[in-house]
C-alpha cells in the first residue's frame, strides 16, 4: 500500500514543520482539493498589497496640493509612534497570556518558596493550612461586605440613635468592606469530649482597607474607619450536631484571648468632641471592641429555626472554676538601687493573676525577695483547652513597675490533675513562684452542699472567703414594663444584685417588652441564706420599672438547681413580669485530691477529725508586730533661717533709672518636704530668724536645697541657691555656718542644722517644752517636743458588709491635721498593712493618735483614740499589741512608741542660768509625770532653782483665776518676748462658760503697734493658748515699760463688747528678763471694763 509523502518524511522533519502537501489534489493522494483556504490566502495577499498602497496616497496627496516634504515627514513621525505604543500593548498582553497559561509552573518557580505561603500539602503536628477556605472567604468577602452595610443602615444606627439625644443624626454614610478579605493562616481542630460539638481554632489574620464613614449632622461631625488590622486566635464552636440538615445547628464564634487589634480613625478627634461622647477617647473604644470579641462574650449564629437552648449556646455554664493558691516566690531578682546604682536593695513585689479577662492582683511585700502572699482568687473556666493561668510578678515602684518574670500554664492540665501544688519557675527573669491549684467541678444538686461549706469553715483564704456555689442567670425578657411619664416608652435595663456584687445589663431604647439575652455570674458564698435582689429601671436610674427578690434557697429545691420561668414584678404594673432562667451549681473539690502543702510559717491542723479545707492555714494570732529593720530609725532635722548678706538689688524703678533693693525670702526642699520663709521688704541684709523641722532617715545621698528669691509683683528673681550634704549633719548633729550663695555674684546666708534623734525617756519633756517656748520666734510654727513613729501590720474580725460579705478596708493614721491613709485590702475582713508612718508631736500631754479602719464604699468599721500621755506612762514611751476598736468589733494589731526631741544646741543656756517648769497641759508637774527627783540631767539642775511660786499647790488661786506666762528678752535679737502658756480658775458671770482670751499692751504706749492678742477659747474657764509673741524693743527701753495682761471674753455673738474677767500689770524693771521664768499671776478686777 502506497503511503502518504508526509509519512515517508516524517522521521527526518522537524515537529513544528508542517506535513505535505500535494498540489494537485488528486484523488489518490489523500488531501482535500484546493477550496476556500486557496481563496483566503489569496485575498490576504491582495490585502497586504493594498495597504502598503494606501500608505502612499497621503505622499500623493500632499504634492497635490503643493505641500512641503515636511509635513510628509511629521505625519510619518507620528504613525510610527502610534505603532510603537500598540506593539508595547500587545507584547504585555501577549505576557499576561502566558502567564495565566502556566500558572502552575510559575506558583510553583516563585512562590512555593516563600516564607509566608506554603503549599496546602505542607502540615505542621498540629496546626493545618487551608487555602481552600481562603479562596472560598476571598469569594464571598463582597457579599459579606453587602450584609454588613445592610445590618449598619437597619439595625446599628437606629440603636445608635436611640441611645444618645445628641446621636439622633447619626448616620452611616459609607460602607465598604474593601478588597482585601481576612485570612486563615492555619486551623487546628481539637478533640472533644463531648460528641454533640466540634471544636476549631482559626488563626485569623486581617490587614484590611475597610472604611466606613459615619456623619453626625447635628454637629457638622464626620469621622470613620479607614484601614484594620487584627490577628488573633478564633475558637469556632460547631454545635449542637443532628441527624437532620444542616447537620450544625448553630455556630459560636469568639477570642479565648484579647486580639492584637489596630484600627485607622479619621476624624476621631471630631466625634469625641460631641457632647455625652467627651468623656471617651480612643483607648477606650479599642479596649471596648477588643473585650467585646473575648470571653465570656460569644458571637452565636443559629442555622435552624426554633434551636432549643439559644441562650445556653449563647452563655453556656462555665466547664468549672480553678481556685488559685497564689502561696509565696523566692529566688527573685533585685530591681531597687540607691545612690545611683552604687547600694543595691531588694524588690518590692506584687503579682498580677491573669484568666481571660478575670485579673487579680496581689498586696505589695515590702523590700523582700522572697514574699509570702498566702492570697486566693476564684477563677471562671469556659474553655478547656485554650485558656491559660498567666502570673506576672512585677516591683513596685513610684513611677514605673519592674518586670521579675512571668509563667504560663494551660487550664487543662489542672482539670486533668484535680489539684496541682508546685513551684513554677519565672520566665524573662529569675525566681520561681509557688502556686496550688484545685479544679473546682459544678455539681448539679445539693447533696454535698453541707460538706462543701463544712470545708470552705477551715480554709484560711483572702482577700476572699471562699464561694460554696456559683450562680448564672439567664436574662431574657420582660413584658407590659409601665410606661414613663406622658404615656413615653421607657429604655429598661436590669440591675442585679447579690450582697453587694451588682452587675448592669445593656439598655435597650423605647420599649416596655425589652428582649436582653445576657447572662450574668455571681460567687456564692452561703446559698441558704443569699438572695438575688433585681431591679428592672430606665436607663437614667432614676424611675424604677419593677423589682424582685428572689432567696436562692428556691433554687436547692429544684430539679437540677435550675428556674426557667416567669417571674411576677413587684411595684410595677399588674401585668409586667420578666423571664429568667437560673441556674446554680456547687462547687465541688473531690476529697481524694485535697491534701495540704507545707508552706513556711504555716502550722498543722488539728489532728483530731479529718482535715478539712484545701487551703494552707493561717499561722496562730501573733502578740506583738514584727516591723522592720528601718522602723523607729527616724530622726528630725531643725533647720533655723537666721539672715543674709550682701545680696544683690534686683529691683528697679523709672524703668531702671533708680536702684532699688530687694524682697527676700529663702525656699527650702529637703526630705520630699517644701519650706517657705516669710518675704523681708526691700533690705540686702535680711534676717529671717525662722525654723522649720522635718522628718528625715539614714539614707546616704539626701541634700537640702537652698534658694533664695526676690519676690516681684509677676514673677520672683533669683538671688541664689546653695545644697547642703545631710550626711554631715546627721553624723555630726550640728552645723552652724555661713554658706556663699552660687550663681550670683554676692550673697552669702546664715543657717544653722541640728539633728535631733528621739529618746525613748520621758524625764526630760518638761524641759524641751520650756526650751522649746523660748527659742521659738514668732514667724515659725510650734516646735516639736516628740516624734511619734506608729507601725499598723493588720486587723481581724472587722464587721463584714450586709451581713455576710466582707469588707475592702483601709486605715486612716492621724495626729492633729497630719494624717497617713493605708493601702486598701480588696475584700477581707482581716486585713495585713504591714505600714508605717511617723508624726512631729508639738504637746505629747494634750494630743492623741486617732485611728480610723474603713471599707470601700461601706463606711466606718471602727476607730481607737490614743492618749499620747498613755504613751508618756508606758515603758520607753512604746505600746505593742492588740487594741480594740471602738465599734465593738475588730481589733488591729499595732505598735506606736513616742521618743523625745531634746536639743544640745538651742543656744538658750548662753542668756540664762536657770529655768522654770512649763508645762503644755493644765496643772502638769514634775512629779505627775513620774520624773525622780534625784534625776542629774543638767537641765533638772536648773529646774531646781526655780522660785516656789510656779508650784501651784504653794500658790493658792486668787479669785478671779490666774494666767500663766514668761516673760523674756532675747539679748541677740533685741526682741522682748511674751509666752501666754495658760489661764485656770476664770470667773464665769452667767449661766453660760465664758470665751476667754487674753490681749497684751505694752505701756504707757497705747497704740495698736503694742498691742497683741491671742487666739479665742471656746466655752472654759481653764484655757489653753502656748501663743509667743515679740516686740522690737532695746533692753534699756524694755525695762521703762509695763505689760498689761488683760483676759477677756466676748460678751455677746453680735456685740462689739468684751467683758473683762481680770487682769495684772508686770512691771518689766523688777522681773529678772533674762531667766525666762514661766509663773502663775493672779488676775485682779479693773473697774474700767474697756473693750478690746
Amino acid at each position: 500500500m502506497e503511503r502518504p509523502p508526509g509519512e515517508e518524511g516524517a522521521g527526518s522533519a522537524p515537529e513544528e514543520q508542517p506535513p505535505a502537501t500535494d498540489p494537485t489534489g488528486g484523488p489518490g493522494s489523500g488531501v482535500p482539493p484546493a477550496g476556500p483556504g486557496a481563496a483566503s490566502e489569496a485575498l490576504a495577499v491582495l490585502t497586504s498589497f493594498g495597504r502598503r498602497l494606501l500608505v502612499l496616497v497621503p505622499v500623493y496627496l500632499a504634492g497635490a496640493a503643493g505641500l512641503s516634504v515636511g509635513f510628509v515627514l511629521f505625519g510619518l513621525a507620528l504613525y510610527l509612534g502610534w505603532r510603537r505604543v500598540r506593539d508595547g500593548k500587545e507584547r504585555s498582553l501577549r505576557a499576561a497570556r502566558q502567564l495565566l497559561d502556566d500558572e502552575e509552573r510559575i506558583t510553583a518557580r516563585t512562590l512555593y518558596m516563600s516564607h509566608r505561603e506554603l503549599p496546602a500539602w505542607v502540615s505542621f503536628p498540629d496546626v493545618e493550612k487551608a487555602e481552600w477556605l481562603n479562596k472560598i472567604l476571598a469569594q464571598v468577602w463582597p457579599f459579606l461586605g453587602q450584609y454588613m452595610e445592610k445590618l449598619l443602615a437597619e439595625t446599628v444606627a437606629p440603636a445608635v440613635r436611640g441611645a444618645n439625644p445628641h446621636l439622633q443624626t447619626f448616620t452611616f454614610t459609607r460602607v465598604e468592606l474593601g478588597e482585601k478579605p481576612a485570612r486563615i493562616i492555619g486551623v487546628k481542630v481539637h478533640p472533644s469530649q463531648r460528641k454533640d460539638q466540634i471544636l476549631l481554632d482559626l488563626n485569623v489574620s486581617y490587614v484590611g482597607d475597610v472604611q466606613i464613614d459615619v456623619e453626625v449632622k447635628k454637629y457638622f461631625c464626620k469621622a470613620g474607619v479607614k484601614g484594620m488590622q487584627l490577628h488573633g486566635v478564633l475558637r469556632v464552636i460547631l454545635e449542637p450536631l443532628m441527624g437532620d440538615l444542616p447537620i450544625v445547628g448553630a455556630v459560636s464564634m469568639f477570642f479565648i484571648k484579647r486580639p492584637t487589634l489596630d484600627i485607622n480613625w479619621t476624624g476621631m478627634t471630631n466625634l469625641l468632641d460631641i457632647p455625652g461622647l467627651s468623656s471617651l477617647s480612643d483607648t477606650m473604644i479599642m479596649d471596648s471592641i477588643a473585650a467585646f470579641l473575648v470571653l465570656p462574650n460569644r458571637l452565636l449564629v443559629p442555622l435552624v429555626p426554633d434551636l432549643q437552648d439559644v441562650a445556653q449556646l449563647r452563655s453556656p455554664l462555665p466547664r468549672g472554676i480553678i481556685r488559685i493558691h497564689l502561696l509565696a516566690a523566692r529566688g527573685l531578682s533585685s530591681k531597687d538601687k540607691y545612690v545611683k546604682g552604687l547600694i543595691e536593695g531588694k524588690s518590692d513585689p506584687y503579682a498580677l493573676v491573669r484568666v481571660g479577662t478575670q485579673t487579680f492582683c496581689s498586696r505589695v511585700i515590702d523590700e523582700e525577695l522572697n514574699p509570702h502572699w498566702g492570697e486566693t482568687y476564684e477563677v471562671i473556666v469556659h474553655e478547656v483547652p485554650g485558656q491559660e493561668i498567666e502570673v506576672e510578678v512585677f516591683d513596685k515602684d513610684p513611677d514605673k513597675d519592674d518586670f521579675l518574670g512571668r509563667m504560663k500554664l494551660d487550664v487543662g492540665k489542672v482539670l486533668q490533675a484535680g489539684v496541682l501544688d508546685d513551684w513554677y519557675p519565672l520566665q524573662g527573669g529569675q525566681g520561681q513562684v509557688h502556686l496550688r491549684l484545685e479544679w473546682l467541678s459544678l455539681l448539679p444538686d445539693a447533696e454535698k452542699l453541707d460538706q462543701v461549706l463544712q470545708w470552705n469553715r477551715g480554709i484560711s483564704s483572702r482577700p476572699e472567703p471562699p464561694s460554696a456555689a456559683i450562680l448564672v442567670v439567664y436574662l431574657d425578657r420582660a413584658q407590659d414594663l409601665p410606661l414613663k411619664k406622658g404615656n413615653k416608652e421607657p429604655n429598661p435595663m436590669v440591675q442585679l444584685s447579690v450582697q453587694d456584687v451588682t452587675r448592669e445589663s445593656k439598655a435597650t431604647y423605647s420599649t416596655n417588652c425589652p428582649v436582653w439575652e445576657e447572662a450574668f455570674r455571681f460567687f456564692l458564698q452561703d446559698p441558704r441564706s443569699q438572695e438575688l435582689d433585681v431591679q428592672v429601671k430606665d436607663d437614667s436610674r432614676a424611675l424604677t420599672l419593677g423589682a424582685l427578690t428572689l432567696p436562692l434557697a428556691r433554687l436547692l429545691t429544684a430539679s437540677e438547681l435550675t428556674l426557667d420561668q416567669w417571674f411576677q414584678l413587684s411595684s410595677s404594673g399588674p401585668n409586667s413580669r420578666l423571664y429568667m432562667k437560673l441556674v446554680m451549681r456547687i462547687l465541688y473539690l473531690d476529697s481524694s485530691e485535697i491534701c495540704f502543702p507545707t508552706v513556711p510559717g504555716a502550722q498543722d491542723l488539728d489532728g483530731d477529725g479529718p482535715q478539712t479545707g484545701s487551703s494552707v492555714d493561717a499561722p496562730p494570732r501573733p502578740c506583738h508586730t514584727t516591723p522592720n529593720n528601718h522602723f523607729g530609725t527616724e530622726s528630725v532635722l531643725r533647720i533655723h533661717v537666721l539672715e543674709a548678706q550682701d545680696l544683690i538689688a534686683k529691683d528697679r524703678f523709672l524703668g531702671g533709672l533708680v536702684k532699688g533693693k530687694s524682697d527676700p525670702y529663702v525656699k527650702l526642699k529637703v526630705a520630699g518636704r517644701s519650706f517657705r520663709s516669710h518675704v523681708v521688704r526691700e533690705d540686702l541684709n535680711p534676717r529671717w530668724n525662722e525654723v522649720f523641722e522635718v522628718i528625715v532617715t539614714s539614707i546616704p545621698g539626701q541634700e537640702l536645697e537652698i534658694e533664695v528669691f526676690d519676690k516681684d509683683l509677676d514673677k520672683d528673681d533669683f538671688l541664689g541657691r546653695y545644697k547642703v550634704s545631710l550626711t554631715t549633719v546627721l553624723n555630726s548633729g550640728f552645723l552652724d555656718e555661713w554658706l556663699t550663695l552660687e550663681d550670683v555674684p554676692s550673697g552669702r546666708l546664715h543657717l544653722r542644722l541640728e539633728r535631733l534623734t528621739p529618746r525613748p525617756t520621758a524625764a526630760e519633756l518638761e524641759e524641751v517644752l520650756q526650751v522649746n517656748s523660748l527659742i521659738q520666734t514668732q514667724k515659725s510654727s510650734e516646735l516639736a517636743a516628740a516624734l511619734l513613729s506608729v507601725y499598723l501590720e493588720r486587723a481581724e474580725d472587722l464587721p463584714l458588709r450586709k451581713g455576710t460579705k466582707p469588707p475592702s478596708p483601709y486605715a486612716t493614721l492621724s495626729v492633729g491635721e497630719t494624717s497617713h491613709k493605708t493601702k486598701t485590702v480588696s475584700q477581707t475582713s482581716a486585713p495585713i498593712w504591714e505600714e508605717s508612718a511617723s508624726f512631729l508631736i508639738r504637746k505629747p500631754h494634750a494630743e492623741s493618735l486617732e485611728l480610723q479602719v474603713r471599707g470601700e464604699g461601706t463606711g466606718t468599721l471602727g476607730s481607737i483614740s490614743l492618749p499620747l500621755s498613755e504613751l508618756l506612762q508606758a515603758e520607753r514611751l512604746c505600746l505593742d499589741r492588740w487594741f480594740a476598736l471602738s465599734s465593738g468589733q475588730g481589733q488591729v494589731l499595732m505598735r506606736a512608741q513616742l521618743g523625745i526631741l531634746v536639743s544640745q544646741h538651742s543656744g538658750v543656756e548662753a542668756h540664762s542660768h536657770s529655768y522654770s517648769h512649763s508645762s503644755s497641759s493644765l496643772n502638769e508637774e514634775p512629779e505627775a509625770s513620774g520624773i525622780p527627783s534625784h534625776a542629774t540631767s543638767p537641765v533638772l539642775e536648773v529646774r531646781h532653782r526655780l522660785p516656789h511660786g510656779d508650784s501651784p499647790s504653794e500658790a493658792p488661786v486668787g479669785p478671779l483665776g490666774q494666767v500663766k506666762l514668761t516673760v523674756w528678752y532675747h539679748s541677740d535679737e533685741q526682741k522682748l518676748v511674751s509666752i501666754i502658756h495658760s489661764c485656770r480658775a476664770l470667773r464665769q458671770n452667767g449661766r453660760d462658760l465664758p470665751d476667754p482670751y487674753v490681749s497684751l499692751l505694752l505701756l504707757p504706749d497705747k497704740n495698736r503697734g503694742t498691742k497683741r492678742k491671742t487666739s479665742q477659747k471656746k466655752r472654759t474657764l481653764n484655757p489653753e493658748f502656748n501663743e509667743r509673741f515679740e516686740w522690737e524693743l532695746p533692753l534699756d527701753g524694755s525695762l521703762r515699760r509695763k505689760l498689761d495682761v488683760s483676759v477677756k471674753s466676748n460678751s455677746s455673738f453680735m456685740s462689739r463688747e468684751r467683758e473683762l474677767l481680770g487682769k495684772v500689770q508686770l512691771d518689766l524693771a523688777e522681773i529678772d528678763l533674762s531667766q525666762g521664768a514661766a509663773q502663775w499671776y493672779d488676775l485682779m478686777d479693773d473697774k474700767d471694763k474697756g473693750s478690746s
